[in-house]
């Protein structure tokens, strides 16, 4: 049942993708493995644990080993972290079930705990990457920063609680019962592959585009004031917020200042993330579309730059407590009663 469902999973986010990107290439390629991952590790511990095939023994482990370093792939896309060549990554990733291959065959005792470090190693990576919040996601548009960061944070966890699990089952075996080992895989795997693939669907929503080289930085060190005026200039002058595939990165390459710099001047001048402070452009100038305008909700939520009504109405309901529907009704009775 799981795996019917990671596929319908899979073939959603394919067919979403498709929509989004020219030609149908996927968005984020990890991702997607992560989920194929997923549904073929459900159907061997169904095969292991329902039927009783204990050839898949040997398969499992590898496999369980690929899980981390596909979602840590997948975060990485969206941060823009590594500097490595594509070859590289694939051959270091690859490194943690070329491990789980020779313990196989060498000391299968110390399978579980080694799975289990490997989880823990790479939920680390993915907190680590996520250290400066919404704003690591800096190749993704600010519209799903937000969401997408919740859900890797859900992922990391899913990975540590996977790697309990295995602790576990580790320790059940090691003083000779195994009572527990088969609910406890059977429930608990099972349910961090599910977390981990929704979590994978969501933050890849909207796909990172391509890389490209970060601005290199001014010849003379701009503090947080200049950074700023470099900020509101492309703000209120180009109005660039309405861009709906705004990122920290393209931002970063139309003011001609490093993203990092960027994302800390906002930080320590607003209290606020990227993401909050673009959106609130947004919001103004959705509120004077909706007070001197007629235009239907939907065409102006596009018009400032947002994709999507539920993200609209929770920033607009963020910055003035009230729906848009609300603000328009307010503007028009205020309006009326001063006429």
């Amino acid at each position: 049942v799981v795996a019917i469902l990671l596929l319908v999973l899979l073939a959603e986010v394919v067919r979403r993708d498709d929509g989004l990107r020219a030609g149908g290439v996927p968005g984020n390629l990890p991702f997607l493995v992560l989920i194929l991952v997923s549904t073929l590790q459900s159907v061997l511990s169904g095969l292991r644990w329902g039927y009783g095939v204990q050839g898949v023994m040997y398969l499992m482990p590898a496999i369980a080993a690929v899980v981390p370093p596909l979602a840590y792939a997948g975060v990485s896309r969206l941060v823009g972290a590594s500097r490595l060549a594509p070859l590289r990554r694939v051959m270091l990733h690859s490194a943690p079930a070329g491990l789980i291959v020779l313990l196989t065959v060498l000391w299968r005792d110390a399978l579980d705990i080694a799975i289990g470090g490997i989880f823990v190693f790479y939920a680390g990576a993915i907190l680590l990457l996520m250290r400066s919040g919404a704003d690591s996601l800096r190749r993704l548009p600010f519209e799903n920063a937000t969401p997408a960061f919740r859900s890797i944070i859900f992922a990391a966890l899913a990975l540590l609680f996977s790697a309990a699990l295995d602790i576990y089952v580790f320790l059940d075996f090691l003083q000779g019962r195994g009572s527990h080992a088969l609910a406890a895989i059977t429930l608990g795997n099972l349910g961090a592959l599910i977390i981990l693939s929704l979590a994978g669907a969501i933050a890849s929503r909207n796909p990172a585009p391509p890389e490209e080289t970060e601005a290199a930085p001014p010849t003379e060190a701009d503090g947080d004031r200049e950074t700023m005026a470099a900020v509101i200039a492309q703000m209120e002058g180009r109005r660039v917020y309405r861009d709906t595939d705004l990122t920290l990165d393209r931002l970063a390459r139309k003011t001609l200042v490093p993203a990092r710099q960027i994302s800390g001047a906002i930080n320590r001048t607003t209290c606020k993330n990227v993401s909050q402070y673009v959106n609130e452009f947004r919001v103004a100038e959705a509120c004077h579309l909706l007070a001197d305008t007629d235009k239907p909700v939907t065409e102006i939520m596009f018009d400032v730059g947002f994709q999507t009504k539920s993200n609209f109405n929770r920033e607009f309901r963020r910055v003035t407590d009230m729906t848009p529907v609300q603000w328009r009704d307010k503007q028009r009775r205020a309006l009326a009663g001063s006429a």
